[in-house]
């Protein structure tokens, strides 16, 4: 099954390298850059970055700078560093149980929460599970600052009123993720993540992720 997906998605890679001229990539380059952005969407298995995340709606928008730790398996641990009045929120995640605390104050309490799409959409290991399973996928060529990146898009699935689908832009050479952005039905965008730094299968202690 997992072969049969892939495989759909490398033809339909193939298809949109004809599309790559302006990305100053030749078609064999663009498809070399997709089959190992491939490889990597299998085989990850955790990973750590710093990224801006951007949250906007009719009355504007909020920016968080944060540090991410994330293991395919669904354990997470998002810090926010920035700006001042909100630096040092912790949400992690066992993979069961969601806490929230603030690492800044003595004697912290970490409090259980709900898990929100808002939250657990942010993640590029959340991007990678909607991308193959989503019978709904396109792949193109664009730039970014001037560098070629392969664009991966997929459906968010549920029925959230604000997050419907999702696009990925990787870089062709570093091949580490530059942007992600979360749209709406009607298409605007909702969620945007601009990525600083980024690093593959880290590794990642269990604790990271205990309250």
């Amino acid at each position: 099954m997992r072969l049969k997906r892939l495989t759909a998605l490398l033809m339909t890679a193939l298809f949109a390298a004809a599309g790559c001229q302006g990305t100053g990539q030749t078609k064999k380059e663009t498809q070399n850059a997709y089959e190992k952005i491939q490889s990597i969407l299998v085989n990850i298995e955790t990973y750590m970055c710093e990224a801006t995340v951007e949250y906007k709606s009719n009355k504007g928008s909020n920016v968080y700078n944060t540090v991410q730790k994330c293991k395919i398996t669904g354990e997470y641990r998002v810090e926010v560093v920035g700006p001042e009045k909100v630096a040092g929120n912790v949400t992690l995640s066992d993979g069961k149980t969601i806490y929230q605390f603030n690492k800044k104050l003595s004697g912290r309490i970490a409090v259980a929460t709900k898990e929100s799409q808002e939250r657990s959409e942010i993640f590029f290991t959340s991007f990678i599970k909607n991308y193959l399973k989503s019978n709904e996928t396109a792949v193109s060529a664009a730039k970014i600052a001037d560098e070629p990146c392969t664009v991966l898009e997929a459906q968010i699935p549920g029925s959230h009123p604000y997050l419907a689908s999702e696009k990925i832009w990787i870089d062709n050479k570093t091949l580490k993720p530059v942007k992600l952005i979360i749209y709406d039905p009607q298409g605007s965008e909702r969620i945007i993540v601009t990525y600083k730094s980024f690093e593959y299968n880290v590794p990642l202690e269990n604790s990271e992720f205990e309250a």
